[in-house]
């Protein structure tokens, strides 16, 4: 694994805690710590070390507090434009990845760093937890994916008071409103992470892809569509070893022993 600047990085059985380490910037994402997760993402996605990712940021202050200032300030409209393309399409990915990816909210979660917990597959927030996309208060709005993904998941209206007041929600609100999974102390939050990942891990790694794949695909599809979605992936895990070893072991009243083929 690649020593990174911005990143640490742990791998302790099949899941890989990454720490967003910027502390004394609160974290926020530069355009190196963008390349930094990019590549991570690229090492890890065939390697069956890793079965489960969590994110995570240093210092117990934030999360992700946004994204960097001092790099937007200088942007013009062509490469403001750049600057959103890169940051949208890093999220796509982890968002489109194909092993769970759960984000550990450790504190405040705003622009980019809640556009980056959006991008997850759930999220595990502390009770200090604050998230918002305060954008609007600095005359810009959401640019890497805010102002499509949190109405997808808290519903158009309070997704546009959110986003047009730049109010900052807190974790039991944001539980409220299905914007996160679960709220649990900051000690327990790793802990948690890591158990959540290490029972799907123990799961058929191909029904864990198909599940995550046909979830994504479909809510950008229409109803029929999906449907149709979801048929052609049931027919392809019913082809598999793990759907034969699955079954047979429910038969038999053992665990079953995944081979992820």
């Amino acid at each position: 694994m690649t020593t990174f600047k911005n990143l640490l990085v742990e791998i302790e059985e099949f899941i890989a805690l990454i720490t967003i380490n910027r502390p004394e910037k609160l974290n926020a994402l530069n355009r190196q710590t963008l390349e930094e997760l990019q590549q991570f993402f690229d090492q890890v996605e065939e390697d069956e070390q890793v079965k489960g990712i969590l994110i995570t940021g240093a210092g117990g202050k934030a999360f992700v507090a946004g994204a960097d200032l001092q790099e937007i300030q200088q942007l013009n409209a062509e490469a403001a434009i750049a600057f959103a393309r890169f940051g949208q399409r890093l999220f796509s990915r982890i968002e489109q990845f194909p092993k769970p990816v759960v984000a550990l909210v450790n504190g405040y979660a705003l622009g980019g760093g809640c556009e980056l917990a959006m991008s997850c597959h759930f999220r595990l927030v502390s009770e200090t937890a604050k998230f918002g996309q305060p954008e609007i208060n600095l005359g810009i709005i959401p640019g890497y994916g805010g102002t499509q993904r949190l109405p997808r998941l808290v519903g158009k209206g309070r997704a546009l008071e959110i986003m047009l007041t730049g109010d900052m929600i807190d974790a039991q609100e944001a539980l409220r409103i299905g914007l996160v999974n679960r709220v649990l102390p900051s000690d327990e939050l790793i802990a948690a992470g890591r158990k959540i990942l290490k029972k799907i891990a123990a799961k058929g790694a191909v029904a864990v892809r198909a599940i995550l794949e046909t979830v994504n695909l479909g809510l950008e599809q229409p109803l029929e569509q999906a449907m149709e979605t979801e048929a052609l992936q049931f027919g392809r895990v019913c082809n598999t070893e793990d759907k034969t070893e699955g079954i047979q072991a429910f038969f038999e009243k053992r665990p079953p022993q995944f081979k992820g083929r």
